[in-house]
Order: structure tokens, then sequence, then C-alpha cells
């Protein structure tokens, strides 16, 4: 059964992320990619790669994708952060860790872990 993997970047991390997912193209190919509507836009337009997007993630994205999670949807979450800046739905990306971690699904929130998650076969 193929893993389904989200993959999210703020703005400012967008570029880190796209260079990830790069290097970790043939990886990625082996499951189902879902992110958000810019950064799977992002991502199918640069990469022969079919992220699906689920929303945007300031316009309740990490919500939904905190729901995939408790719905046992999504397997993995690669996310870069902007820790530096501060977001207006902080809240909901707060929401977001907290679901994935209480429901023990690997959370990736910058290159170091997401090397880590997409290698593990959790």
């Amino acid at each position: 059964m193929k893993k389904t993997i989200a993959l999210i970047a703020h703005n400012s991390r967008k570029t880190d992320l796209l260079n990830w997912a790069k290097v970790n193209l043939n990886l990625l190919r082996d499951h189902n990619l879902i992110g958000t509507s810019n950064t799977s836009r992002l991502i199918n337009d640069m990469l022969d790669l079919d992220v699906k997007p689920f929303g945007h993630g300031p316009s309740g994205g990490d919500i939904i994708l905190a729901a995939k999670i408790l719905q046992g949807e999504v397997h993995k979450v690669i996310f870069f952060i902007d820790a530096e800046t501060p977001h207006g739905h902080e809240h909901d990306i707060q929401t977001l860790i907290r679901t994935a971690v209480i429901n023990n699904i690997p959370i990736a929130l910058n290159r170091a872990s997401a090397d880590l998650v997409i290698l593990e076969n959790v």
C-alpha cells in the first residue's frame, strides 16, 4: 500500500522544499502526495510529480490536513516552516503539529528531519 505524504512550506521556505523534493524525487514517486494549494502547484510545475492540492494554508489548509490525519488519510508530513516570521494562522499550525504528534504521525519541520522521515518505512 502506498503511503500518503503531505508536502507543505511557508512562502519563504518553498524553494527549500522544492530543492529537497528534487533530491528525493525517486523516493517521493513511490508515495501518494498531497499539499497545500500553492506548494502543490509549485512542485507540480517544476517537477514531474503529481501533488494533489487540498487547500491554502492560511485559509484553513492546516486544519484540513489535521482532519486528514485524524481520518487516517495521511502517514507522513513534511512541513518546511518559517520559524522566524510570525504567521496569522499560527494557531492552525500548532493544531496541525499537535494533531500529528498525538496521532504518532512523523512530521518533519526542516530539511534534516525531512531526510529522516522520507527514508523511514513507517
